[in-house]
């Protein structure tokens, strides 16, 4: 018997094995959703997505951070017909209604209201105790941000006014107990945060509820926004992902996904500033765009105005015919062998 079977047979966990043949390294999955640059923000690539573990999505309040978690939990409900969401709510901001503007089966949505942080952390972590590796769930908390601590709860009830100092300790614990269990049944964990400014010269968003949510998360965006307008009437957001964290994607990436008030979330946003940058698309005279050969620099098809680039029929020929999936891996991906500068500020007109 080598010495390597020799510690297998002797390990008291049952899941130990060799690295190289080890389940949770070589079954890593990735859940694909419909937007391709949300995709990019999550693994570094289109064509990857949500992993399991811990995804936070913070941002001030009117920032998508809901709908944005509703998209890629959608996509793990059409990626396996018998998954469930585990869905906790402490803001009841997301009726039965915004579920199906996502296409997502609410008789699949276990809905749990939560009041306070220890009330969500025993609920948590006794149903991943008893869920199994091959069951299906995605859970969804909306939100951490604006969760109170059972003291805070008890001292108001008691009518005392001191500061509470067990929140940030708790969400640590929280976070702390449930990280092996993400990892080890495979489950994706989508919690919804809140922002602070940071006090100084130069203020900047800061994720709340400690570094307890920082050490434990895979990925973690902080959402930004700006008008996104025609003339003077405001006609959606472009909303901005701002990658504090990932285990995947370069961080301080900045990732553009446009939202009409008609459409919703368009499809293809993002995308064209990833591929004007690399030269992909260009601007042949104002207000209008057209693909390139990247190596003659001859102009290919019809010059489009900007709403024609949110297209399959303008991006599927792009992906098929060039390498523009590979330069967006080089672009954001934190494993990529040449890495890509890149900043949204560059591109002019388009957010």
């Amino acid at each position: 018997m080598s010495i390597m079977d020799k510690l297998k047979k002797n390990s008291k966990v049952k899941t130990t094995e060799v690295l190289s043949e080890s389940k949770f390294f070589t079954e890593k999955e990735f859940i694909q959703t419909n937007v391709p640059m949300i995709n990019a923000a999550l693994s570094g690539d289109v064509e990857g997505g949500l992993t399991p573990g811990l995804t936070v999505l913070a941002g001030p309040s009117k920032h998508f951070k809901t709908s944005f978690g509703l998209i890629m939990a959608s996509a793990y409900l059409k990626k396996y017909p018998e998954a469930v969401i585990l869905f906790y709510d402490s803001e009841f901001g997301s009726p039965q209604s915004y579920f199906e503007q996502f296409d997502i089966d609410t008789s699949r949505v276990l809905h749990t209201p939560i009041t306070n942080v220890e009330e969500l952390k025993f609920d948590i972590v006794s149903q991943l105790e008893e869920i199994d590796r091959d069951d299906k769930v995605i859970i969804m908390i909306d939100s951490i941000g604006n969760l109170a601590s059972k003291k805070e709860l008890d001292d108001t009830m008691n009518e005392k006014s001191v500061a509470d100092m067990s929140r940030a300790k708790q969400l640590k614990s929280l976070f702390r107990m449930c990280t092996p269990y993400l990892q080890m049944k495979n489950i994706p964990l989508i919690a919804i945060n809140h922002t602070y400014q940071e006090m100084g010269l130069f203020p900047k968003a800061i994720v709340s509820g400690g570094t307890g949510i920082y050490y434990s998360a895979n990925t973690i965006f902080i959402i930004g926004r700006r008008q996104n307008k025609t003339g003077k009437e405001v006609t959606g957001y472009d909303f901005v992902i701002n990658v504090e964290k990932s285990r995947y994607v370069r961080e301080k990436s900045k990732i553009p996904i446009s939202v009409s008030w008609e459409g919703g979330v368009m499809e293809y946003s993002g995308l064209l500033d990833v591929a004007m940058h690399g030269n992909y698309v260009v601007k042949p005279s104002n207000g209008w765009y057209q693909r390139i050969d990247r190596d003659t620099g001859e102009f290919i098809g019809q010059k489009v105005r900007l709403d024609k680039t949110l297209t399959k029929e303008f991006w599927d020929p792009i992906f098929a015919e060039t390498d523009f999936a590979e330069y967006i891996k080089n672009t954001f991906s934190m494993a990529a062998t040449k890495v890509v500068d890149f900043d949204i500020d560059e591109v002019d007109d388009v957010i």
